[in-house]
């Protein structure tokens, strides 16, 4: 799945939840090719322009994109202007408010079950050790040095604690670490230590919380924190 930014993907369901706006993704999704929008308007019975519209809507909320091309198999002159075309950016697209990241965790946890299959070493080892990878390579596609912006950027929401450091308001891995802390937590720290070090952050500053006994501190703010980043 391409994971576009929260607010985009939040805008994206938003659209599809026009009815015809959804009954016309699913055509360009289900299609082989690029459609036009009078492939379009006559498969779901809509007039062009209204068709038109929404297609184009779509293209702007990012879920579908453009492409021109000339139909027929004409070449040349007075073979006509390319037709407009438009096919699926993504097969799917979900989000959630807060945000979360269900997705990266199950890539995570496959990724330790295959590691772990192939070399008979422990399933934890491997989750931690590919949770650190992924946060690294997370970094790389940040701006230089901006540990904070990369934070936010996955949906921690990072908060200035008023003593140098950072603390992490969301967890996006919040409905499994319910039920799984222990190993939940760690992969998240794990996650988060990897990606400090690729911004050039100690990654001993990071400190994964443990869910349950934040719930245990009967704070409703402090169940949906994750992680602190200590002061230097």
């Amino acid at each position: 799945m391409t994971r576009f930014p929260w607010s985009r993907r939040v805008a994206a369901v938003a659209s599809l939840g026009d009815e015809n706006r959804r009954r016309l993704f699913d055509f360009v999704a289900g299609a082989e090719q690029a459609v036009g929008r009078d492939d379009a308007a006559a498969a779901l019975g809509l007039a062009r322009s209204t068709a038109s519209f929404h297609l184009d809507r779509l293209v702007q909320d990012g879920v579908l994109a453009v492409e021109f091309r000339k139909l027929g198999g004409k070449e040349g002159p007075g073979s006509g202007r390319p037709a407009k075309l438009y096919r699926a950016v993504v097969q799917e697209v979900s989000a959630s408010v807060p945000e979360r990241n269900y997705d990266l965790a199950a890539e995570l946890l496959v990724t330790a079950i295959e590691q772990s299959a192939a070399d008979g070493g422990s399933a934890r080892d491997a989750l931690l050790r590919a949770a650190q990878a992924r946060g690294h390579a997370a970094a790389g596609t940040a701006a230089a040095d901006d540990f904070a912006g990369l934070l936010a950027a996955e949906g921690y929401r990072p908060a200035d604690d008023g003593a140098g450091g950072l603390v992490l308001l969301n967890c996006p891995f919040h409905r499994v670490a319910r039920g799984h802390a222990d190993v939940v937590c760690a992969m998240n720290g794990a996650f988060l230590a990897g990606a400090a070090a690729g911004c050039g952050v100690d990654p001993g500053r990071v400190e994964a919380l443990d869910v349950e006994t934040l719930r245990a501190q009967n704070s409703a703010t402090a169940v949906q924190c994750c992680a602190r980043i200590r002061p230097l």
